[in-house]
């Protein structure tokens, strides 16, 4: 049997620490148990915080580069490209669904290969999606299909959110691992908001009127080599990390798998998917106001969308543990209704500033929906073994819980395709994006009724509980 990536075969060294671990060659910690309060007050609580704070950055770094595209888009015309909005939407949308399929393979990496050595790797990966914009951007005559093939590759930045919420969680006790999960997902988001914040101002800074466009990948190689060093040098493997086949297998059994994971289309998919089309939207709709000049360089506002949904997020979860993840998600699926109402209704207007107050009430509830969404997933899968207790089961619901953590967040990522995917069919077929938002509104409105129906309901199947 071959060695785990990281490790020597040749008698390795164990090197005992003050808290019973046991240390190896690559960073290997044997002994790992946070829930041993000594262990943890020791050593642990100093290691698992050390290692969530380069997770944090190379997770952050994976959102950058998979919205990359969603920023560089509205810039490719001025740079020279001749693109249809068809084009434009399928630039946009496919690293989401690249992201969202890697995520459950890169769910299992961590186990297999050791947290800190999938974070070099993964964090590495990022480095050809964005180099390679880098350098197709210069060149106008870029044929399409390599355009979408680089565009496509910037979907090992959105695989990253699911290894680097599997590290996470092994590394901290139940306690504390909805704070740390909450943070790490939090600091993942809002790299959406910076690339969209940050592109536009590095690209035309100093650009004497014309556009460095290469910046837009080339300005996170550094950053990405710092997260990768990082990784390398402060982060651990824990062997005690273990993936869980089989509790994935019976949680794909579960029914309220499936209905939680279009709930978690419906919020998480929502905010990637605006966020993603939110800057064309704009250039679409109002041109004038697509970017806005702060002395020599382009500031665009639709960062804002982003950074108000990802600073929304931990808001909906500290919501749904005071008022019940359901009710919470409900109140976010009726404010997202009551927003994509007052966009339709207002679009005939032409105004920009009602445009983006409607998307930022949108943005604000998708987050919250996010928390509260999430926050449901451990509550039914708790209900579901007190409504099972005593039967005998080969997966405990507790196991099934946690690997449907993970499956949930990656089927949700598919909203990051699937909403871009819509405008543009919408677009396509009637020249405006009216009908698409109707069919939202149709959506939210079809989730809050499953939502009240099966969790606000006391049923058998849920031990009587109200999620």
């Amino acid at each position: 049997m071959s060695a785990p990536f990281g490790t020597t075969r040749t008698r390795p060294a164990y090197t005992p620490t003050a808290s019973g671990l046991a240390t190896r060659p690559g960073r290997w910690i044997d002994g790992w148990n946070p829930e041993d309060p000594e262990q943890w007050a020791g050593e642990g609580r100093r290691i698992a915080r050390r290692n969530l704070g380069w997770s944090v950055f190379a997770e952050f770094l994976g959102f950058v580069v998979w919205q990359l595209w969603s920023i560089v888009v509205v810039m490719l015309p001025a740079a020279g490209f001749d693109l249809t909005s068809g084009q434009q939407f399928w630039l946009i949308s496919v690293a989401s669904l690249v992201g969202a399929t890697l995520r459950f393979p890169y769910t299992f990496m961590v186990a297999r290969f050791g947290g800190r050595n999938w974070t070099i790797v993964s964090a590495g990966l990022l480095l050809v999606p964005a180099i390679l914009l880098g350098v197709v951007v210069q060149h106008p005559e870029t044929p399409y299909p390599v355009l979408l093939l680089v565009a496509a590759l910037g979907g090992v930045g959105g695989g990253n959110f699911a290894s680097s919420m599997a590290n996470i969680t092994f590394f901290f006790p139940q306690r504390e691992k909805g704070w740390a999960l909450g943070l790490n997902a939090a600091g993942g988001n809002i790299g959406a908001a910076v690339a969209q914040l940050l592109v536009p101002i590095a690209v035309t800074l100093g650009a004497a009127g014309t556009l460095n466009l290469s910046l837009a990948g080339f300005m996170w190689v550094p950053l990405i080599l710092v997260a990768m060093w990082g990784a390398w040098r402060f982060m651990d493997n824990l062997s005690a990390a273990r993936s869980d086949v089989a509790g994935a297998a019976a949680a794909l059994r579960e029914p309220h798998l499936w209905i939680m994971a279009l709930l978690y289309i419906g919020t998480f998919g929502s905010f990637i998917g605006f966020a993603g089309v939110f800057p064309k939207l704009i250039a679409d709709q109002f041109p004038a106001f697509s970017t806005f000049s702060v002395g020599a360089a382009s500031l665009s506002l639709a960062f804002l969308g982003a950074l108000v949904g990802s600073l929304a997020r931990p808001y909906g979860g500290r919501l749904a543990d005071r008022l019940g993840g359901a009710r919470m998600t409900i109140v976010a699926l009726g404010i997202m209704i009551a927003a994509t109402l007052a966009l339709i209704a207002t679009l005939p207007l032409g105004s920009f500033w009602l445009f983006l107050g409607c998307f930022l009430v949108l943005f604000c509830a998708t987050g919250v929906g996010n928390g509260a969404t999430y926050r449901m997933i451990p509550s039914i899968f708790a209900a579901r073994g007190a409504a099972t207790a005593g039967e005998e089961h080969a997966v405990s619901t507790q196991r099934q819980g946690a690997a449907a953590l993970g499956l949930i967040s990656a089927l949700g990522a598919y909203g990051g395709f699937v909403i871009p995917q819509v405008l543009n069919a919408s677009q396509a077929a009637s020249g405006s994006y009216v009908p698409a938002f109707w069919g939202f509104v149709a959506f939210y409105l079809a989730l809050g009724i499953v939502t009240a129906s099966v969790y606000l309901v006391p049923r058998a199947s849920l031990a009587g509980r109200i999620v």
